[in-house]
């Protein structure tokens, strides 16, 4: 089991009071991202190629706190950009970790090494390092080479100082069955505690737009990989830090519609409308986001840029929740597990979606004249203390 009991037992509960108090929605975890800066230039990645003025903010350690009080969420993915660029980023971590919410750091481990003396292991606490294939894939997904080489040298040190790490993967159009489960097998020598996996972010940004994953191509491709996971025992020893449900979903077996609160992102901007992929306006607070966003506009049927989208952070949430309310299913797919032949679940309709608007540059172009206004301020402010 890649997720530890006590977060399962955790978050299972937190999830049985939601249902049971008969609250339809509500969070499962916090997407914080302090900065947007980052010290590698993915072509697959939307969030650095802001304007220096935008890249060079950042959220205080008392803005990101307020988010995890605000959202009250029982896990916290802390990503970014490269969230280790941000010099307060311990002090994040120990102010979450105090409120006993169990806090994901994701990075890209370039620095790992040199800023691992600032954190302390332990039950609340877990690296989720970025690796996206072996050697030649992940260096060529990151466009620089070496650093493949660099993470993993940061892993094997993190988990010899007895932290509990794992790594995050996000596959695109080009992935191979056959390398991907080699991969994992790499992945899971190391030591790793986990394995957390996800078809490539459609994000609007992103410089390389022809990789994404369309839902048939990730059904298809993740049925291939866990193909390849074998039987009985013959079977590849690969924990996932996800729930069966999910991963069962993106091999075509499940028919989930995506819930974009279950895991909120706050950033520079805000908190981001709708969902991590998807920056179409932002809220001042968690309270206007959950009550202000039309929800039933987004979503895979709903909207046109949702068709294809299978990401975790839309449908791990629902997955999770599938399998608290109705924990018959969860097991009797526990008990078969993820089928890789066959037909596939219905998939959700799209003739009634609504067309895509492209708004994403709207809250850029109002927070440059935010950031441009500050000095006008600032010196008229000390002028008129003189």
């Amino acid at each position: 089991m890649a997720v530890p009991l006590n977060q399962a037992i955790r978050v299972g509960a937190y999830v049985l009071k939601q249902h049971l108090s008969g609250r339809k929605r509500y969070p499962l975890v916090l997407m914080l991202e302090p900065l947007f800066r980052c010290n590698l230039a993915c072509a697959g990645c939307g969030k650095i190629d802001y304007p220096a003025a935008i890249l060079n903010q950042r959220l205080s350690v008392a803005d990101c706190l307020e988010a995890v009080d605000e959202c009250g969420a029982p896990v916290v993915v802390i990503a970014g950009g490269e969230p280790l660029l941000h010099k307060e980023i311990d002090q994040v971590v120990d102010g979450a970790i105090a409120r006993k919410k169990f806090v994901i750091v994701c990075t890209n481990a370039l620095l790992l090494e040199k800023k691992m003396h600032l954190f302390k292991p332990g039950p609340y606490f877990t690296w989720s390092v970025h690796l996206d294939g072996s050697k030649a894939e992940h260096d060529a997904s990151v466009c620089q080479d070496g650093v493949y080489d660099r993470a993993v040298a940061a892993i094997r040190k993190a988990k010899a100082a007895g932290f509990r790490v794992i790594i995050n993967a996000t596959l695109f159009d080009t992935a191979d069955p056959d390398k991907v489960a080699a991969f994992f097998d790499e992945a899971m020598a190391l030591g790793i505690d986990g394995i957390s996996v996800s078809p490539g972010y459609a994000y609007e940004r992103a410089p390389d737009q022809a990789h994404f994953l369309n839902r048939k191509r990730t059904k298809e491709l993740f049925r291939g990989i866990f193909a390849r996971q074998g039987k009985g025992g013959g079977k590849r020893k690969w924990a996932f830090n996800q729930s069966s449900m999910f991963l069962d979903f993106l091999a075509g077996n499940q028919s989930f519609h995506c819930t974009p609160w279950g895991n909120p992102t706050r950033t520079y901007f805000g908190w981001q409308r709708p969902c991590y992929l998807l920056g179409e306006g932002y809220a001042k607070s968690f309270k206007e986001l959950m009550e202000t966003t039309d929800w039933d506009r987004y979503g895979t049927g709903n909207y046109e840029k949702c068709a294809d989208c299978m990401v975790h952070s839309g449908y791990e949430a629902t997955a999770v929740t599938e399998t608290i309310r109705r924990p018959w299913r969860a097991l009797a797919q526990s008990l078969r597990g993820i089928r890789t032949e066959g037909p596939m679940a219905p998939e959700i309709p799209l003739d009634r979606q609504r067309p895509a608007e492209y708004v994403f540059s709207r809250h850029v172009e109002q927070a440059m004249a935010e950031i441009a206004a500050r000095p006008r301020a600032e010196a008229e402010a000390a002028e008129a203390a003189e």
